[in-house]
């Protein structure tokens, strides 16, 4: 669109810079919770003179223009606890920790894009959301969302992009309703009565509880769970300390709940509930289910989608409308308070996201800050 030209031509100026940072947060990532260094070193390379305001312990954000509702776009903070196997020579120089999420890529492109704004302006006040703690509970959206900083701020609308290794180089995938599905933790407890594993009569099993307990999960989702509605219950640790001849007293699983509706969630729960407790004391056992819920369902606007979506094929970009997936983001939480969209950007990279080998090249900066554009004068389209 002809009047939106001067702002990406802006954008495209600012694309060099954008990736020098890149490199050096790539070179320098923070685990969830400790991003202070993170913050100031893309508060650095915004505009001089802007005002941070603290959020979410090591989270801040940034007003880009005057008065009046404003549009988030937001960038995440945080890397993860991967030992990069890149071997770039801007590599990470913190021993455990990786960029393994494109979240350097990420800032990398806010940046740029909050640096064409303050240039050139833009129809609304751009609010720079730099969120910790993505990657881990507890979550650094929900924080700033409770914080109450969006509404002081005057939001009505916010903005996710993420790279997205299924998608090919030019394609983003701008689709409404539910994108990423709500995910929750749960963990099984078996009691049962220990003893010596020579006299099995004497005890009450709980490996063998459980054991049975995980076989009879693996039906809950398909015998329970409309086919049509994505949805995955899976256990994915499994735990009772004991010698080889000792029948234990305790046995623990843990495991995730993902579902792409609140109603399939909420059914998921029960059920998980009604087959751990009703399966151990087929065995003599007690059990019990504890949950931590994590991240709600992603919902992305119907209509911010179609105004997104416009914006982005008159850039030349190829728009996905179908790709949703079982993978969280805690995006959702901004989401859950005003209008967002979550815009998933292809990227040639030929490795999974959390890969000790995930590094995105050097044009998914500009992929994703034209994305992020997009997005924001979607949100700020009137008609």
């Amino acid at each position: 669109m002809a009047e939106h030209a001067e702002l990406f031509a802006a954008l495209r100026r600012e694309i060099p810079a954008a990736l020098a940072l890149r490199r050096r947060l790539h070179a320098a990532p923070d685990l969830s919770g400790d991003e202070s260094a993170t913050r100031e070193a893309v508060l650095a390379a915004l505009p001089a003179g802007l005002a941070l305001t603290k959020v979410a312990e090591t989270g801040g954000v940034v007003r880009i223009g005057g008065p009046g509702p404003a549009v988030g776009v937001r960038g995440e903070l945080d890397a993860l606890a991967v030992t990069e196997a890149t071997g770039v020579d801007w590599r990470s120089q913190t021993p455990g920790v990786m960029h393994a999420c494109g979240h350097d890529v990420h800032l990398a492109a806010l940046v740029a894009l909050a640096r064409a704004m303050h240039a050139a302006g833009g129809p609304r006040p751009l609010l720079v959301v730099l969120q910790p703690r993505e990657e881990t509970y507890p979550s650094g959206a929900r924080d700033i969302v409770d914080s109450g900083v969006l509404d002081a701020e005057g939001c009505e609308a916010m903005i996710g992009a993420h790279l997205q290794p299924v998608l090919a180089p030019g394609v983003v995938a701008c689709v409404p309703g539910g994108v990423n599905a709500s995910s929750d933790e749960f963990e099984i407890s078996i009691r049962g009565r220990s003893g010596h594993a020579a006299y099995p009569h004497l005890t009450r099993d709980p490996v063998l509880a459980l054991s049975h307990v995980v076989v009879a999960l693996q039906g809950v989702v398909s015998r329970s769970v409309d086919p049509m509605m994505p949805a995955v219950v899976g256990v994915s640790s499994l735990r009772a300390d004991s010698a080889a001849n000792v029948v234990p007293g305790t046995a623990l699983a843990r495991g995730t709940i993902r579902a792409l509706s609140t109603q399939t969630r909420d059914l998921l729960h029960r059920r998980v509930v009604e087959v751990a407790e009703s399966v151990a004391r087929t065995y003599g056992c007690d059990g019990e289910v504890s949950f931590v819920r994590g991240e709600p369902v992603l919902d992305n606007d119907p209509l911010l989608v179609t105004r997104t979506s416009r914006l982005l094929r008159s850039q030349g970009m190829e728009v996905c409308d179908t790709l949703r997936s079982v993978g969280a983001d805690d995006f959702s939480f901004f989401a859950q308070r005003v209008p967002s969209v979550m815009l998933f950007v292809g990227t040639n990279t030929d490795v999974s996201l959390h890969s000790d080998r995930f590094l995105p090249d050097d044009e998914d900066i500009e992929r994703v800050a034209r994305a992020m554009l997009a997005g924001y004068l979607g949100a700020c389209a009137r008609e």
